[in-house]
C-alpha cells in the first residue's frame, strides 16, 4: 500500500525502517581505543583552561594580598594544629546532629530485628532502643558517653526534629482511620471503646488523688494533673494494635474488625478529650479556655463539612505515579498547615495533623500509596528520634526506693485493670463469649507509641513531673509487651475466626 504521493513509500517500508532504526538504538557503543598521542590535539583546549584558570586566580591573590580592610578585625595569632580544627569541625552542631541520627537509626534497627525475632511488635524494640540512649543505661554506665553524644545544648534541635515525626506519624494515624468501618460496626463497638475510655479515665482521675502531692510537677493544679492521668490511663495504641492483628493474621477475623473498630473510635475520642484538656491546662482564664474551644470545635466542623469536600475534588483518584508523586508536597503542605493552626488555637500540632488524616479523601490505592511513602520517612527515619528524646527524659534512677517502685507498680495494676477489665466486661455484656472479651481486653490494652507521644505532651505542659513520667512510661512498656503473650494464652487466629462466625450468625 502507498503513502502520499511518492509510490516507493510503503506501510511495509516503514516498518522496516522503524525497526532498523531500534536496531542501530540497541547496539552498544563502540569500547574507546587505547590512548594514542594524536588524541592531545582534543585535550589541548581545556589544558589551556586549566593554566588560564590557575593563573588568574594566583594574579588576583598576589594582588589583594597588599590590601586591608577600612577597619582591620582583631586576629589571634596562637597556632591551631590539624587535629584540632578537625575536632572542632566534628564538634559543630550540624555534626553532633548527625551523629546523634547515626546512632539513634543504627541502633533503633538492631532492636527493631530482635524484638521481631521473639514475636514483639518491632515499635517495642525502637522504644527499648530510645530508653538505652538515655540516662537509664548509658547514662548509668557510661555517662561520658551519654555527655558526648547528646550534649544538652543539642536537645532542643533534636526535640523539635522529632515532633516533625510525630506529626506524620499522627497524620498516618488519622489516614488509617476507616469511617466507614465505623458505621459498620455500629453500637457494639463504640460501647466497647467509651467503657474503655470512661472505666481507665476515672480510676486514673482517682488515683491522681493519692498522687498529686508527692508526684505532680510544681505549679501544677490539681485539675490539669487529674484530668491528663485520666486521658494518659485511657490511651490506646490504634497503630501498634494494627501491627499486632496483622502479624498474627487476625485482620480479617470477626475478633481483629471489632477490635479495630474500637481502638479507632477510641483514638479519635481520647484526642479530642487530650485537645480539651490541653486548652483547659494553657489557658489563662474561663475566657480564654472557652474560646480556645470554641476556636478547636469551628476547626474541626470545618475540616469536615468544607475541606474534606474541597480535597475530594483536588485529589481525584490519580492516573499515573508521576501524579501521586507531584501530590506529596501539597499534602505534606496541608498536614502541617493543619498542624500550625491548631498549635496557634492553643491545643496542639499533633491533634491537626491527626485531624488533616481523618479528611483525606477515601481513595484506597492513593491512601496506601502515601502511607507508604510518609512511613518509610517518618516512621523509619524521624520517629526514631522521638523515642531517643522520650528515653532522654526517661530516669530509671529516679526511682530510688521501694515507695516509688510500689507506686509504679500500683499504676501499672490500676490501667491494666481499667482498660483491659473495662474493655473484656463490656464485650461480655454486647454479647460476646469470655474468650473473645478477654482478647478484646488485652488488645485495648496496648498502648505504646501513641502513649509516648501523649506523656510528652504532658511533660512540655510541665503537667508531668519527671518521676510521674518515667513511672507512666514504664506503664506503657509493660502494657504493650504483655499483649502478644496473653493473646496466645487465649487462642489461635483461626480458633477465633471461627467462633467470631459463630456469634455473628
Amino acid at each position: 500500500m502507498e503513502i502520499g504521493n511518492d509510490p516507493g513509500i510503503t506501510h511495509e517500508s516503514l516498518s522496516k525502517l522503524r525497526g532498523s532504526n531500534l536496531a542501530l538504538y540497541r547496539k552498544p557503543m563502540p569500547r574507546p581505543t587505547g590512548f594514542t598521542f594524536s588524541h592531545t590535539r582534543n585535550y589541548l583546549p581545556y589544558l589551556l583552561l586549566l593554566l588560564v584558570f590557575i593563573g588568574g586566580v594566583w594574579l588576583i591573590l598576589a594582588a589583594g594580598s597588599r590590601l586591608h580592610p577600612a577597619t582591620p578585625l582583631a586576629t589571634t595569632t596562637e597556632p591551631v594544629s590539624a587535629t584540632g580544627v578537625i575536632w572542632e569541625n566534628f564538634r559543630t552542631p550540624l555534626s553532633i546532629l548527625l551523629m546523634q541520627i547515626i546512632v539513634i537509626l543504627a541502633l533503633a534497627g538492631l532492636f527493631r530485628r530482635l524484638f521481631r525475632a521473639i514475636g514483639q511488635p518491632p515499635v517495642m524494640g525502637e522504644m527499648i532502643a530510645g530508653i538505652v540512649l538515655g540516662p537509664s543505661v548509658l547514662g548509668l554506665f557510661f555517662p561520658p558517653a551519654l555527655a558526648f553524644l547528646f550534649p544538652p545544648a543539642s536537645l532542643e534541635t533534636l526535640r523539635l526534629l522529632s515532633q516533625i515525626g510525630v506529626v506524620l506519624f499522627m497524620f498516618v494515624v488519622g489516614m488509617e482511620l476507616d469511617v466507614r468501618r465505623l458505621r459498620e460496626k455500629g453500637s457494639a463497638a463504640v460501647m466497647i471503646s467509651h467503657a474503655s475510655i470512661i472505666v481507665p479515665f476515672l480510676l486514673g482521675a482517682a488515683l491522681s488523688l493519692f498522687l498529686y502531692q508527692e508526684l505532680a510537677s510544681p505549679g501544677t493544679s490539681f485539675n490539669a494533673f487529674a484530668l491528663f492521668i485520666g486521658v494518659a490511663m485511657s490511651i490506646t495504641a490504634f497503630p501498634v494494635l494494627a501491627r499486632i492483628l496483622e502479624d498474627r493474621g487476625m485482620s480479617q477475623t470477626y475478633l481483629g474488625s471489632i477490635a479495630i473498630t474500637c481502638a479507632a473510635v477510641d483514638d479519635v475520642t481520647a484526642w479530642c478529650i487530650l485537645a480539651l484538656v490541653i486548652a483547659l491546662v494553657k489557658a489563662m482564664g474561663i475566657g480564654i479556655s472557652a474560646i480556645t474551644i470554641v476556636l478547636t470545635l469551628i476547626f474541626a466542623a470545618s475540616m469536615f463539612f468544607v475541606v474534606r469536600p474541597q480535597l475530594g475534588r483536588l485529589i481525584k483518584e490519580p492516573d499515573s505515579q508521576l501524579h501521586r508523586r507531584r501530590l506529596i508536597p501539597i499534602i505534606l503542605a496541608f498536614v502541617l498547615a493543619c498542624a500550625l493552626i491548631t498549635e496557634t488555637i492553643g491545643i496542639h500540632a499533633l491533634f491537626g495533623a491527626f485531624m488533616a488524616g481523618v479528611v483525606m479523601p477515601p481513595i484506597t490505592e492513593f491512601r496506601i500509596f502515601l502511607k507508604d511513602k510518609l512511613e518509610a520517612f517518618g516512621s523509619y527515619a524521624l520517629l526514631p528520634l522521638f523515642f531517643a528524646f522520650t528515653g532522654l527524659r526517661t530516669q530509671v534512677g529516679l526511682l530510688n526506693d521501694s515507695q516509688d517502685w510500689l507506686l509504679c507498680a500500683v499504676i501499672i495494676l490500676v490501667a491494666i485493670a481499667g482498660k483491659l477489665g473495662g474493655s473484656m466486661l463490656m464485650s461480655r455484656w454486647t454479647g460476646m463469649n469470655w474468650s473473645q472479651s478477654f482478647a478484646i481486653g488485652v488488645l485495648m490494652n496496648t498502648r505504646g507509641l501513641v502513649e509516648l507521644v501523649v506523656l510528652n505532651v504532658g511533660y512540655d505542659l510541665g503537667i508531668l513531673s519527671g518521676r510521674i513520667f518515667t513511672m507512666m512510661v514504664l506503664m506503657a512498656l509493660v502494657t504493650t509487651f504483655m499483649t502478644g503473650p496473653l493473646l496466645a494464652l487465649v487462642a489461635k487466629p483461626e480458633e477465633i475466626s471461627r467462633k467470631g462466625a459463630k456469634a455473628q450468625s
